[in-house]
Protein backbone atom coordinates (compact mmCIF):
# COMPACT_ATOMS: atom_id res chain seq x y z
CA UNK A 1 0.00 0.00 0.00
CA UNK A 2 1.39 3.36 -1.10
CA UNK A 3 2.68 5.93 1.66
CA UNK A 4 -0.77 8.35 -0.32
CA UNK A 5 -3.04 5.84 0.30
CA UNK A 6 -2.80 6.07 4.01
CA UNK A 7 -2.22 9.58 4.34
CA UNK A 8 -4.40 11.19 1.71
CA UNK A 9 -3.50 14.36 3.27
CA UNK A 10 -0.10 14.46 3.78
CA UNK A 11 1.76 17.44 3.55
CA UNK A 12 5.17 17.96 1.66
CA UNK A 13 7.86 18.69 4.64
CA UNK A 14 8.76 22.15 3.91
CA UNK A 15 12.63 23.44 2.94
CA UNK A 16 13.70 25.25 6.50
CA UNK A 17 16.24 28.47 5.48
CA UNK A 18 18.20 28.82 8.42
CA UNK A 19 21.88 30.47 9.06
CA UNK A 20 25.00 28.13 8.41
CA UNK A 21 28.04 28.80 11.40
CA UNK A 22 30.63 26.70 12.57
CA UNK A 23 29.56 24.54 10.31
CA UNK A 24 26.16 23.86 11.87
CA UNK A 25 22.75 25.18 10.77
CA UNK A 26 21.44 27.20 13.80
CA UNK A 27 18.16 29.85 13.24
CA UNK A 28 18.76 33.26 14.29
CA UNK A 29 19.25 33.60 18.07
CA UNK A 30 17.17 36.77 18.16
CA UNK A 31 14.33 34.68 16.52
CA UNK A 32 13.56 36.81 13.35
CA UNK A 33 13.06 36.16 9.87
CA UNK A 34 12.63 37.82 6.58
CA UNK A 35 10.44 36.80 3.83
CA UNK A 36 11.78 35.84 0.10
CA UNK A 37 8.56 36.36 -2.10
CA UNK A 38 8.86 36.27 -6.33
CA UNK A 39 9.05 38.74 -8.29
CA UNK A 40 5.15 38.88 -8.13
CA UNK A 41 5.05 39.10 -4.37
CA UNK A 42 4.17 35.46 -3.71
CA UNK A 43 5.52 34.16 -0.74
CA UNK A 44 8.19 31.15 -1.20
CA UNK A 45 9.88 31.00 1.88
CA UNK A 46 11.12 32.38 5.45
CA UNK A 47 14.74 32.74 6.15
CA UNK A 48 16.53 33.93 8.81
CA UNK A 49 17.53 37.44 9.92
CA UNK A 50 20.34 37.60 11.59
CA UNK A 51 21.38 39.38 14.26
CA UNK A 52 24.75 41.00 15.59
CA UNK A 53 25.16 38.22 18.04
CA UNK A 54 24.65 35.52 15.42
CA UNK A 55 27.65 37.79 13.85
CA UNK A 56 30.34 38.17 16.69
CA UNK A 57 29.46 33.55 16.77
CA UNK A 58 30.51 33.66 13.22
CA UNK A 59 33.64 35.60 13.30
CA UNK A 60 34.37 33.87 16.49
CA UNK A 61 34.06 30.30 14.47
CA UNK A 62 36.21 31.82 11.40
CA UNK A 63 38.52 33.10 14.07
CA UNK A 64 39.10 29.44 15.31
CA UNK A 65 38.88 27.67 12.19
CA UNK A 66 41.32 29.93 10.19
CA UNK A 67 44.81 28.27 11.30
CA UNK A 68 44.06 24.97 10.38
CA UNK A 69 43.08 26.70 6.93
CA UNK A 70 46.05 28.08 6.54
CA UNK A 71 48.28 25.37 7.42
CA UNK A 72 46.86 23.29 4.81
CA UNK A 73 49.01 22.32 1.90
CA UNK A 74 48.42 24.58 -0.64
CA UNK A 75 47.16 21.62 -3.28
CA UNK A 76 44.76 19.99 -0.83
CA UNK A 77 42.87 23.23 -0.21
CA UNK A 78 42.90 23.35 -3.83
CA UNK A 79 41.46 19.51 -3.84
CA UNK A 80 38.38 20.83 -1.41
CA UNK A 81 37.79 23.48 -3.30
CA UNK A 82 37.57 21.18 -6.27
CA UNK A 83 35.07 19.20 -4.48
CA UNK A 84 32.97 21.95 -3.26
CA UNK A 85 32.58 22.10 -7.49
CA UNK A 86 32.01 18.87 -7.79
CA UNK A 87 28.64 18.67 -5.06
CA UNK A 88 27.28 22.08 -6.82
CA UNK A 89 26.99 20.72 -10.27
CA UNK A 90 25.82 17.24 -8.97
CA UNK A 91 22.83 19.30 -7.31
CA UNK A 92 22.03 21.43 -10.43
CA UNK A 93 18.24 20.13 -10.08
CA UNK A 94 18.20 21.34 -6.90
CA UNK A 95 19.85 24.77 -7.60
CA UNK A 96 18.20 25.58 -10.93
CA UNK A 97 14.17 25.85 -9.71
CA UNK A 98 15.62 28.04 -6.71
CA UNK A 99 17.11 30.67 -8.96
CA UNK A 100 14.50 30.76 -10.67
CA UNK A 101 12.48 31.97 -8.31
CA UNK A 102 14.31 35.38 -8.46
CA UNK A 103 12.93 35.93 -11.98
CA UNK A 104 15.40 34.39 -13.69
CA UNK A 105 14.58 32.46 -17.05
CA UNK A 106 15.71 28.58 -17.33
CA UNK A 107 18.73 30.17 -19.61
CA UNK A 108 19.64 32.83 -17.27
CA UNK A 109 19.43 30.41 -13.95
CA UNK A 110 21.55 27.34 -15.51
CA UNK A 111 24.49 30.29 -17.02
CA UNK A 112 24.56 31.86 -13.47
CA UNK A 113 25.05 27.90 -12.23
CA UNK A 114 27.39 27.29 -14.70
CA UNK A 115 29.64 30.60 -14.33
CA UNK A 116 29.39 29.74 -10.22
CA UNK A 117 30.81 26.10 -11.07
CA UNK A 118 33.59 27.46 -13.28
CA UNK A 119 34.71 30.06 -11.10
CA UNK A 120 35.21 28.07 -8.09
CA UNK A 121 37.28 25.28 -10.06
CA UNK A 122 39.03 27.75 -11.58
CA UNK A 123 40.31 29.70 -8.24
CA UNK A 124 40.59 26.24 -6.91
CA UNK A 125 43.94 26.18 -9.45
CA UNK A 126 45.53 29.03 -8.12
CA UNK A 127 45.69 27.89 -4.66
CA UNK A 128 49.08 25.83 -5.65
CA UNK A 129 50.06 28.59 -7.45
CA UNK A 130 49.80 32.16 -5.90
CA UNK A 131 53.15 31.90 -3.71
CA UNK A 132 55.34 31.24 -7.34
CA UNK A 133 52.93 34.13 -9.13
CA UNK A 134 53.27 37.05 -6.43
CA UNK A 135 55.98 36.13 -4.72
CA UNK A 136 59.64 36.93 -4.57
CA UNK A 137 63.44 36.36 -3.82
CA UNK A 138 64.69 40.05 -3.65
CA UNK A 139 67.95 41.09 -4.36
CA UNK A 140 69.77 42.79 -1.73
CA UNK A 141 73.08 44.80 -0.64
CA UNK A 142 74.23 42.80 2.07
CA UNK A 143 75.07 38.94 2.75
CA UNK A 144 71.28 37.35 3.28
CA UNK A 145 68.06 36.47 1.63
CA UNK A 146 65.65 38.47 0.95
CA UNK A 147 62.08 36.61 0.25
CA UNK A 148 58.86 37.80 -0.07
CA UNK A 149 55.77 35.71 -0.17
CA UNK A 150 52.19 36.27 0.18
CA UNK A 151 50.07 34.90 3.34
CA UNK A 152 46.13 34.94 4.33
CA UNK A 153 44.69 38.12 6.28
CA UNK A 154 42.80 35.80 8.34
CA UNK A 155 39.17 36.53 9.18
CA UNK A 156 37.73 38.23 5.77
CA UNK A 157 33.80 39.80 6.21
CA UNK A 158 32.18 39.22 2.52
CA UNK A 159 29.11 41.60 2.38
CA UNK A 160 27.41 39.92 -1.45
CA UNK A 161 25.58 41.77 -4.12
CA UNK A 162 21.77 41.17 -4.61
CA UNK A 163 21.96 39.94 -7.73
CA UNK A 164 23.48 37.98 -9.33
CA UNK A 165 23.57 36.51 -5.97
CA UNK A 166 24.66 32.87 -5.97
CA UNK A 167 27.54 34.03 -8.60
CA UNK A 168 28.13 36.80 -6.23
CA UNK A 169 28.89 34.72 -2.98
CA UNK A 170 31.01 32.29 -5.33
CA UNK A 171 33.54 34.96 -6.28
CA UNK A 172 33.84 36.45 -2.89
CA UNK A 173 34.00 32.85 -1.33
CA UNK A 174 36.57 31.83 -3.95
CA UNK A 175 39.11 34.33 -3.85
CA UNK A 176 39.33 34.93 0.22
CA UNK A 177 39.91 30.96 0.11
CA UNK A 178 42.30 30.36 -2.04
CA UNK A 179 45.15 32.00 0.21
CA UNK A 180 43.85 30.07 3.55
CA UNK A 181 41.50 33.10 4.72
CA UNK A 182 38.30 31.97 6.62
CA UNK A 183 35.01 33.82 5.54
CA UNK A 184 31.90 35.42 6.94
CA UNK A 185 29.67 36.24 4.43
CA UNK A 186 26.43 37.91 4.52
CA UNK A 187 24.26 37.10 1.40
CA UNK A 188 22.02 38.84 -1.14
CA UNK A 189 19.33 40.76 1.02
CA UNK A 190 16.51 40.13 -2.05
CA UNK A 191 17.90 36.66 -3.24
CA UNK A 192 18.90 34.77 -0.04
CA UNK A 193 17.74 31.06 -0.51
CA UNK A 194 20.69 30.09 -2.48
CA UNK A 195 23.30 31.31 -0.45
CA UNK A 196 22.02 28.25 2.06
CA UNK A 197 21.79 25.96 0.11
CA UNK A 198 25.20 26.44 -1.33
CA UNK A 199 25.97 26.42 2.60
CA UNK A 200 24.38 22.90 2.88
CA UNK A 201 26.95 21.80 -0.27
CA UNK A 202 29.59 23.28 1.98
CA UNK A 203 28.78 21.08 4.44
CA UNK A 204 28.94 18.09 3.02
CA UNK A 205 32.31 18.82 1.53
CA UNK A 206 35.61 18.14 2.89
CA UNK A 207 35.53 22.08 3.70
CA UNK A 208 36.31 22.43 7.82
CA UNK A 209 33.39 23.64 9.76
CA UNK A 210 34.20 27.45 10.37
CA UNK A 211 36.06 28.19 7.61
CA UNK A 212 32.91 29.25 5.65
CA UNK A 213 30.02 30.67 8.27
CA UNK A 214 27.09 32.37 5.97
CA UNK A 215 24.23 34.90 7.57
CA UNK A 216 21.15 35.99 6.19
CA UNK A 217 19.58 39.11 6.89
CA UNK A 218 19.89 43.20 6.66
CA UNK A 219 23.60 44.89 5.70
CA UNK A 220 22.93 47.88 7.28
CA UNK A 221 22.01 46.32 11.09
CA UNK A 222 24.68 44.21 10.79
CA UNK A 223 27.35 46.51 9.26
CA UNK A 224 28.36 48.50 12.07
CA UNK A 225 29.07 45.33 14.39
CA UNK A 226 31.25 44.17 11.13
CA UNK A 227 33.00 47.16 11.04
CA UNK A 228 34.40 47.84 14.25
CA UNK A 229 35.24 43.88 15.08
CA UNK A 230 38.71 43.43 15.98
CA UNK A 231 38.97 39.66 14.43
CA UNK A 232 38.05 40.83 11.20
CA UNK A 233 41.39 41.58 9.14
CA UNK A 234 39.76 42.05 5.75
CA UNK A 235 36.41 43.30 4.37
CA UNK A 236 35.26 42.70 0.63
CA UNK A 237 32.32 44.77 -0.06
CA UNK A 238 29.90 44.10 -2.85
CA UNK A 239 26.69 45.37 -1.56
CA UNK A 240 26.49 48.55 -3.60
CA UNK A 241 24.87 50.12 -0.63
CA UNK A 242 26.93 53.78 -0.63
CA UNK A 243 25.75 54.30 3.45
CA UNK A 244 26.49 50.67 4.22
CA UNK A 245 29.94 51.16 2.57
CA UNK A 246 30.42 54.18 4.62
CA UNK A 247 30.18 52.67 7.58
CA UNK A 248 31.92 49.39 6.65
CA UNK A 249 35.00 52.19 5.38
CA UNK A 250 34.86 53.71 8.98
CA UNK A 251 35.54 50.93 10.87
CA UNK A 252 39.31 50.49 9.20
CA UNK A 253 40.93 52.73 11.98
CA UNK A 254 39.50 50.06 14.49
CA UNK A 255 42.24 47.75 13.64
CA UNK A 256 43.35 48.91 10.42
CA UNK A 257 41.29 46.18 8.50
CA UNK A 258 41.71 46.95 4.84
CA UNK A 259 38.24 47.19 3.17
CA UNK A 260 38.10 46.53 -1.08
CA UNK A 261 35.23 48.00 -2.90
CA UNK A 262 33.55 45.26 -5.22
CA UNK A 263 30.63 47.26 -6.81
CA UNK A 264 29.84 45.86 -9.82
CA UNK A 265 26.65 45.14 -12.34
CA UNK A 266 25.32 41.59 -13.17
CA UNK A 267 27.33 41.96 -16.46
CA UNK A 268 30.64 42.79 -14.92
CA UNK A 269 30.02 39.57 -11.62
CA UNK A 270 30.06 37.33 -15.67
CA UNK A 271 33.13 39.09 -16.53
CA UNK A 272 36.62 36.72 -17.37
CA UNK A 273 37.93 39.88 -15.27
CA UNK A 274 36.64 38.70 -11.99
CA UNK A 275 38.96 35.82 -12.65
CA UNK A 276 42.16 38.00 -12.72
CA UNK A 277 44.32 36.29 -9.53
CA UNK A 278 45.07 39.83 -9.12
CA UNK A 279 41.15 39.88 -7.26
CA UNK A 280 42.71 37.65 -4.62
CA UNK A 281 45.12 40.18 -3.75
CA UNK A 282 42.64 42.17 -1.67
CA UNK A 283 42.87 39.35 1.13
CA UNK A 284 46.56 39.03 0.96
CA UNK A 285 49.41 40.38 3.39
CA UNK A 286 53.06 39.89 1.91
CA UNK A 287 55.65 38.62 4.43
CA UNK A 288 59.28 39.52 3.69
CA UNK A 289 61.89 37.40 5.47
CA UNK A 290 65.35 38.17 5.84
CA UNK A 291 67.92 35.09 6.54
CA UNK A 292 71.58 35.42 6.70
CA UNK A 293 73.60 33.91 4.08
CA UNK A 294 77.31 32.75 3.94
CA UNK A 295 79.58 35.41 1.63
Amino acid sequence: MSLMAVHPQRLAVAKTYKLFIGGAFPRSESGRHLIARTPNGDHVANYCNASRKDLRDAIRQARAAQPGWQNLPAALRGQILYRVAEILESRRSSFLPELSLTGLDAKSAGRQLDLAIDRIVHYAGWTDKLAAVFGSVNPVASPHWNVTAPEPCGVVAAVCPDSPSLLGLVTLLATALVTGNSVVAIASEKEALSAISLAEVLAVSDLPAGVVNILTGIRSELAPALASHQEVQAILDAGGDPAVSAILAGGTSTNLKRVALWHYNAAQWESEELENPYRILDTVEFKTAWHPSAL
